[in-house]
């Protein structure tokens, strides 16, 4: 059951609007919602620092790019669980009645 308003981060899950990966303009993948957000930095730091190792890698081995494509989607992945973790964290701003009312579809 999710909280409307948490009252530590530990309560604070993933929202999972965040996509990453792309093929014809559309998402291959995005981020899971309901993750909490210590565990989804947490793997973030993982993959980053799996990243690192081969984008590393990559910049000594000339005979291939296996280690760059793999650093890329690696870093991919980490960069849309912290956008989506930072989009829990950052407030929305406050809407006015008039905005909220000329959302709403029209009847007719």
């Amino acid at each position: 059951m999710s909280k409307t308003n948490p009252s530590t981060p530990s309560d604070l899950k993933t929202i999972g609007f965040t996509p990453f990966i792309y093929r014809s303009d559309q998402p291959l993948f995005h981020v899971s919602a309901g993750m909490p957000i210590g565990d989804a930095l947490a793997q973030a730091s993982d993959l980053l620092s799996l990243a690192k190792s081969l984008a590393e890698d990559a910049a000594y081995a000339t005979d291939t790019d296996r280690h760059a494509w793999a650093a890329y989607y690696l870093t991919a992945m980490s960069k849309a669980v912290i956008d989506d973790v930072v989009k829990v964290l950052t407030p929305r701003p406050a809407r006015t009645k008039s905005e909220s009312e000329a959302e709403r579809p029209e009847s007719n």
